[in-house]
């Protein structure tokens, strides 16, 4: 049984209004990439890491990344699914196996802790479909109306943030994504590739610090995180 890392980091990032991705932007001395693969490569479960770029690319061959032996790269897609089944074909050809795991990791996720990542392969090890990283909802949720009006309260008992690592094993989730995308289907994540099936994975409580980033306002609040664990 190995462990595999799958990020997908074909995105440009359109909302944060900058000169490139948000996954090359700079904090704390790295790139948020580099923030992000970090503690999966940190990690002497993982055996190697796929890392799925647009082709024309031109930001990923200044990074030092690049020449670490357990990085690999793959053509990235339209969708955050079509990344992640190309890298899942290229594991395949380096010899992936149905029952390994895959970890899927956002590229814009750069504040995951060690200890999350932890003890999210030692909760789900032994499971045989897998789970992900998730924050319980602290705060009150409204349902917006049409009109930009409170149409509702909802209970937030029981709700949760979705977060990454998403970790599931190899055939399922290969099976889910086919299977999403020959019915139309737009995944947002994993998990969701994966209930679409009739499973139930499993959810693993995560720091709230592992933010991704989406808004411009989340790259202070990024950077004093990473000083913080300097």
């Amino acid at each position: 049984m190995r462990f595999w890392a799958v990020i997908p980091a074909a995105g440009i990032g359109a909302r944060m209004g900058v000169d490139r991705p948000k996954q090359y932007l700079t904090l704390a001395g790295r790139t948020v990439l580099e923030h992000s693969i970090g503690p999966l490569l940190a990690h002497p479960a993982i055996a190697a890491a796929v890392v799925a770029i647009r082709q024309d690319d031109p930001w990923w061959p200044t990074l030092t990344l690049r020449n670490d032996a357990r990085v690999h790269t793959c053509a990235g897609g339209t969708e955050r699914a079509d990344s992640v089944r190309n890298a899942l074909r290229h594991l395949l050809e380096r010899g992936a196996h149905n029952d390994d795991w895959v970890l899927v990791h956002d590229a814009a996720r750069p504040c995951l802790l060690a200890e999350d990542l932890e003890r999210l392969i030692e909760t789900l090890k032994d499971e045989h479909i897998g789970g992900l990283l998730a924050v319980p909802v602290t705060d009150t949720v409204k349902r917006a109306a049409g009109d930009g009006r409170v149409e509702t309260t909802l209970p937030r008992t029981g709700l949760w943030r979705a977060a990454t690592p998403q970790m599931f094993r190899f055939g399922p989730l290969v099976h889910a994504l086919e299977v999403a995308t020959a019915e139309g289907l737009l995944v947002t994540d994993e998990s969701m590739a994966m209930e679409h099936m009739g499973h139930r994975p499993l959810l693993v409580a995560s720091s709230a610090r592992n933010l991704k980033i989406t808004h411009p306002s989340d790259l202070p609040i990024a950077e004093r995180y990473l000083e913080c664990s300097l």
